[in-house]
């Protein structure tokens, strides 16, 4: 009997989840809302027991909400223990990390190693689906892994994720697509049948092969990344012959073969997916013999325009900052998340230290993760205004709504000198300098006084 067969068509489904991570959360607690039952599993104790209490240990809009509904509601429970989940469930998901390695490529060994425990566990059909990014091809290997350590037929799947931290929950229950590789039959009807409560308005889910599937998730990162980097450097030319970037966005937005979204500059991305995905794509091409010269391109582009503010304001203040002090607002890579990975705040703060300088910093969600990445050197200020006391310039680096209409002159008598680098662009040409204020944002005609 298939894994589908057992499945009664309609009915609520048993899955596991291995991985209590930024993916693995979110998609068991979200299939979890529409009835299933899962459970989700990992090695780390203390945060199963962080999770057993409803407390989530990253910051993602409703979800904590959602977890202790689901909880209370015996929908959702935690485990340590992988065999006997996989025993109980009819999918298991695996949604472990891939980390970069040294030259960009991914490492699924944590996929691999879970893979086999999934194989090893088995006691029926199973569908094995991977959440976790991985290179193309990793699917034939997993397939194999499994295939050698037991007699169950076990479908692997691939499944990739597609969701914005900031905005995960509504991206999974009102999924733009859903991605399915598989070329089995069973395991098709049954991802279906786990997916028909998100399609009810229209059915997204798009099926292919495992390694166009693989593949698809790539594809998606590395094109919105190359529109971040492409449009940073318009910026740059901006600044370099006195054009305004924001005239020049909304110009070439307004084509419908290439639209708004993702063409605004700022310091670089970053996060968890964007620069370990070009890297890994990047990499891939290189061992098949087709280098990605865009993409090599995009992630160079994007570690230069991290630097870029630090460049300006050396400019402006020295090489030497030994004796100056500044204000940082933004420590998550984007706005919505307390993720610091990769962010651009933190190399900007970096280089401000490197040279010297103290630094006071906020954002209202992410100073406990920034502050354990920078360590006790980076003061983290308990309001926006309280960063601002003292120091030479104000630095804007995520763009937090609550810092897109700030009191300026209150702002102007905290500081020292009045300097806003504004790395987002959050404010108005000419509303600085009307304060008496320096404003030197990105891609547009900076104030200097005299």
């Amino acid at each position: 009997m298939t894994a589908s067969e057992r499945h009664a068509k309609g009915s609520r489904m048993r899955i596991a989840m291995i991985g209590t991570g930024y993916v693995g959360l979110v998609t068991g607690t979200c299939l979890a809302e529409v009835g299933n039952d899962v459970v989700c599993v990992d090695v780390d104790p203390e945060r199963i027991a962080t999770l057993r209490g409803s407390k989530v240990p990253f910051f993602e809009p409703r979800l904590e909400g959602m977890v202790t509904r689901n909880v209370a509601g015996g929908r959702l429970s935690f485990s340590e223990e992988l065999g006997p989940a996989v025993r109980a469930s009819e999918v298991i998901f695996l949604a472990v990390g891939t980390p970069s390695g040294p030259t960009g490529e991914a490492d699924i060994s944590q996929v691999l190693a879970a893979g086999l425990q999934v194989a090893e566990a088995a006691d029926g059909p199973k569908v094995l689906a991977t959440k976790s990014t991985v290179p193309v091809g990793t699917g034939d290997r997993l397939d194999e892994l499994v295939r050698g350590a037991t007699s169950e037929r076990i479908d692997v799947v691939s499944n990739p994720e597609f969701l914005k931290e900031g905005n995960a929950v509504e991206d999974f229950m009102k999924p733009d697509r859903v991605v399915i590789g598989t070329d089995s039959t069973e395991a098709r009807e049954l991802m279906s049948d786990l997916y028909a409560p998100f399609m009810r308005t229209s059915d997204r889910a798009m099926f292919m092969d495992r390694r166009s599937a693989e593949l698809v998730k790539y594809a998606a990162n590395g094109l919105l990344a190359t529109k971040i980097s492409f449009m940073n450097e318009v910026a740059n030319i901006c600044e370099a012959v006195g054009a305004d970037v924001a005239k020049v966005r909304e110009a070439v937005g307004a084509d419908p073969r290439i639209g708004s979204k993702f063409l605004f500059p700022g310091p670089g991305f970053g996060g968890s997916c964007f620069p370990k995905d070009v890297a890994a794509m990047a990499h891939t091409a290189r061992e098949v013999g087709e280098p990605f010269r865009i993409l090599e391109a995009v992630g160079e582009v994007n570690r230069a325009q991290k630097l870029r503010i630090v460049a300006k304001i050396v400019r402006r203040f020295g090489e030497d900052l030994s004796d100056h002090h500044f204000a940082v607002w933004g420590l998550a890579f984007k706005p919505g998340t307390d993720d610091v990975r990769e962010a651009p705040a933190l190399t900007i703060i970096q280089g401000l230290l490197d040279r010297g300088a103290s630094v006071s910093a906020h954002d209202p969600e992410a100073m406990r993760t920034a502050a354990a990445v920078l360590g006790a050197g980076v003061h983290m200020a308990p309001t926006a205004y309280d960063a601002c006391q003292g120091a030479d310039a104000l630095i804007v680096v995520t763009e937090w709504n609550q810092y897109r209409t700030p009191d300026l002159e209150r702002i102007k008598g905290l500081l020292r000198t009045p300097v806003v680098f504004d790395g987002r662009n959050l404010y108005r040409p000419g509303r600085l300098a009307a304060l008496g204020m320096e404003h030197y944002p990105v891609g547009r005609p900076s104030t200097k006084l005299e």
